[in-house]
């Protein structure tokens, strides 16, 4: 990667620019978006709720995760309808259609592999690199995204330990238990979490848990159910349940 364009994205000023910049950088075909930025978002946020496509999803659930009006979702649910992106009945619930699900696919890729990208070459943290992923997942070049990909050396996984998903909408599925499961001198290595919040990650920062990290049960608290832990065998941590309910380990 070229010096002065590396410079020019750490010295970005908004989100739009970091766009602007990168698509200097890989040089990509067109820009064009396909769907909208909202329709994107819902398209997404259905995937996600819907358990990668296996579960129907209410319009209720769909509104709290967008922080929206049961009216706005009902109104989007018919555009996408209308472009054969979801199939929806009213009161009845609503699932992607398969173009709708390659759709999703494809955001979260490109959302995945700008984390890795910021992350790696740009030196955010990984409680940073979501909220700038969610606005540059929206550039539509697939010659962009091939380009990154093959950047970044096809990875795998992202910067919390979710698969990215390939150019086919695949995803390699790895064997993991949250460490909620595990029973006393149990333990393994972090391999993801279930909450990917800045404000979750920012706690193990600070406590010293990231994917990499070696961690063993020590005992378990019958009243509320927090665990003790040693972490690489070194420092010993008390986790609420909430924590050890969003951190998963190698099975």
């Amino acid at each position: 990667m070229h010096a002065s364009i590396v410079g020019q994205l750490k010295v970005c000023l908004s989100y739009r620019t970091i766009q602007d910049t990168v698509i200097l950088l890989f040089n990509p075909l067109s820009i064009d978006l396909v769907h909208s930025y909202t329709e994107e978002n819902y398209i997404k946020t259905i995937f996600k709720l819907s358990a990668n496509g296996t579960q129907e999803v209410n319009t209720n659930a769909i509104a709290e995760a967008l922080e929206t009006r049961a009216a706005s979702v009902t109104d989007m649910l018919r555009k996408l309808s209308a472009k054969q992106l979801v199939n929806y009945v009213k009161y009845k619930g609503v699932s992607l259609t398969q173009e709708g699900e390659q759709v999703a696919l494809q955001v979260i890729r490109k959302h995945r592999l700008w984390e890795v990208f910021l992350l790696e070459k740009l030196k955010f943290s990984w409680d940073e690199v979501h909220e700038v992923a969610e606005e540059l997942e929206h550039v539509n070049s697939p010659l962009l995204i091939q380009r990154l990909d093959e950047y970044l050396g096809y990875p795998k996984f992202d910067p919390h330990g979710d698969p990215i998903p390939s150019e086919s909408g695949q995803m390699m599925v790895k064997k993991q238990r949250l460490l909620a499961e595990l029973e006393i001198a149990e333990g393994g290595v972090v391999v993801g979490v279930n909450d990917s919040q800045p404000l979750f990650l920012q706690y193990l920062n600070k406590v010293g848990i990231s994917l990499g990290s070696r961690i063993r049960v020590v005992d378990k608290m019958a009243y509320d159910h927090s665990l003790e832990i040693v972490l690489e065998e070194e420092k010993s941590l008390l986790l609420s349940s909430e924590v050890s309910r969003n951190i998963f380990l190698s099975a």
